[in-house]
């Protein structure tokens, strides 16, 4: 089991914390990483470069000579791409550059990643990003007593919002979240800072032998009680009776 120091933003060592090796000790894989900065720089471009067809460039549709009898070339448009001014054939068109890669690749780069950053001497845990302030000087002091005077990757696990004011003015900081992280932003920066609990996400999101949350046996769930159900209030008027009328007493016509 790999064991680092945990520092606080003074540099002052405040205790250790062992690392997995299936994560920090795997075998770095160049081809791994390589396709992985390829997929990442790929899916970052806009790909909204585009020349114009025939249909598109300004020119009259008219054909502007006769077919035969004239001892040149027949033309039947100045949009034609042989002309001057004319579409571009086959020119680029926006699209997109995505391409999909498999889960497994990205997982296995991004420890490929972190093992040659823990392996080069490169990797540092913080406790905690507690900054009382946004500014951007505390900060800087603190990366300095951090040994990051080169470019630095800050991962942060959440948000926090005077972490993310305080390193977007300096350059060669990064700020990323613990479930965005990239091999490839990993590979360009000279030093990697975690937080602690940025550190244990990573872990429990990388290490295939983990302990995995199982869900509760079906008898020991307590099924929610049924709704009841409510009568429908009755309308008195409308269901009550109406008294029947009294009957007239039959009368026997008699004989005059």
């Amino acid at each position: 089991m790999l064991v680092v120091d945990v520092v606080n933003l003074n540099g002052e060592k405040v205790g250790q914390v062992e690392l997995a090796d299936a994560v920090f000790g795997a075998e770095v894989n160049q081809n791994l990483l390589h396709e992985a900065s390829r997929w990442y720089l790929n899916s970052l471009r806009r790909g909204t470069h585009k020349t114009k067809e025939k249909s598109e460039v300004s020119g009259a549709g008219r054909k502007l000579w006769r077919q035969k009898g004239t001892g040149r070339a027949r033309i039947g448009s100045i949009r034609s791409p042989l002309w001057r001014h004319g579409g571009t054939v086959h020119g680029p068109r926006p699209r997109s550059y995505a391409y999909a890669l498999p889960k497994k690749m990205l997982l296995g780069a991004l420890r490929s990643a972190l093992s040659a950053k823990l392996a080069e001497e490169k990797l540092t845990v913080v406790e905690a990003w507690s900054l009382d302030t946004h500014k951007t000087k505390t900060l800087r002091l603190a990366l300095g007593k951090l040994n990051a005077e080169k470019t630095t990757l800050l991962v942060v696990n959440g948000e926090n919002r005077n972490l993310e004011l305080a390193s977007r003015n300096l350059e060669g900081v990064q700020l990323s979240a613990s479930n965005a992280l990239q091999p490839y932003d990993v590979l360009r920066h000279d030093r990697l800072v975690l937080s602690k609990d940025a550190l244990a996400r990573l872990v429990r999101a990388l290490d295939p032998d983990s302990p995995t949350v199982q869900a509760p046996h079906v008898e020991s769930i307590v099924p929610a009680p049924a709704p009841k159900k409510e009568a429908a209030p009755k309308a008195a008027a409308k269901t009550a009776k109406k008294p029947a009328a009294a009957k007239k007493p039959a009368t026997k016509k008699g004989k005059e």
